[in-house]
């Protein structure tokens, strides 16, 4: 089995910056290929959240190995060319480090509260595909770009300094969704990151998206497969208990929706299972931020059984 595995923080739930120092060097120290964040302000009731691009310029220049990025970055919270000026930077400072995650935006109390526009389902997505077009142009043209779309627009605009990566960093986006979601990934990205998904619709979802690569002339293989899913983990059978009970979680209801639940040896079955179904990268949701004991032991454990073949 091959596949990469890293964890997922909830950057509104708690985030600081004593635990994403921590966690940081922890994942870089311990094994883990890659360490994602959310974009949020809020999302139920207020806690610590670190602004999303300083803390990933900290990750670039604070880590060595580990990828990173954004899982993912809302288009309704900033315009388009200053979210590619802030990614080809942290890409730079990172020497090519960066996974640029976008999408539409979704929880509408947050935009409420910090003051933000929020519309409808339809807008959004005009919006994001908006913002896909001019990042893709300013990744790849080295003259100005002019694009007038129906929300955003740049004109004779260059992007400079130019990314020290060919195409600068890679685009994912993320999202289950048959009638938007994966035509724009077809379209655009190089990562297709599945959400919350069980097993069964997870297969059906990679072979639609595998028939529209082909009708548009890309290779499946052009596209890397990711899961971002939750994960309870315990060294053993009483602190998985544990851990669910402190959750008020059902084990068997998160394992119907694929989640990752368990020992060691359940957890590695579990990711085996995935990989067996495509998935190349996985990003497990990690909520106890404090839990570093946790995160060292996972990594002891499990990442020896998907890490040691070569890089996907």
């Amino acid at each position: 089995m091959h596949a990469q595995i890293g964890i997922m923080l909830e950057g509104q739930a708690g985030l600081n910056w004593a635990r994403w120092k921590r966690i940081l060097q922890t994942a870089e120290d311990s094994g883990y290929q890659s360490v994602f964040r959310s974009d949020h302000f809020i999302i139920g009731k207020a806690e610590d959240s670190l602004e999303l691009w300083i803390s990933l310029a900290y990750a670039a220049s604070h880590t060595k190995r580990i990828e990173f990025g954004p899982l993912v970055t809302p288009v309704t919270f900033r315009h388009p060319s200053l979210t590619i000026r802030y990614a080809t930077a942290v890409d730079d400072l990172s020497e090519g480090r960066l996974v640029l995650g976008v999408g539409a935006g979704w929880h509408a109390d947050e935009h409420v509260r910090w003051g933000i526009p929020f519309y409808d389902v339809p807008t959004r997505f005009q919006m994001f595909q908006d913002q896909l077009a001019i990042t893709t142009r300013l990744l790849n043209s080295a003259v100005p770009v002019t694009y007038l779309g129906k929300h955003f627009a740049v004109r004779e605009a260059l992007l400079l300094p130019r990314p020290a990566r060919a195409g600068g960093p890679p685009l994912l986006i993320g999202g289950n969704g048959l009638k938007r979601t994966l035509p724009l990934v077809v379209r655009y990205a190089k990562e297709w990151n599945a959400v919350f998904i069980d097993q069964a619709t997870y297969k059906q979802r990679a072979a639609e998206l595998d028939q529209l690569l082909l009708h548009a002339g890309r290779p499946a293989t052009d596209v890397k497969r990711s899961l971002m899913t939750r994960v309870v983990y315990g060294r053993n059978e009483a602190e998985v208990t544990a851990r669910l009970v402190a959750a008020g979680e059902d084990r068997a209801k998160l394992l119907e929706s694929g989640c990752v639940v368990g020992t060691p040896h359940q957890i590695i079955d579990q990711l085996g299972a995935w990989t067996q179904l495509g998935v190349e990268r996985f990003m497990l949701q990690w909520l106890e931020l404090d839990d570093i004991a946790g995160l060292e032991s996972l990594a002891t454990t499990v990442l020896p059984s998907f890490h040691t073949a070569s890089p996907v």
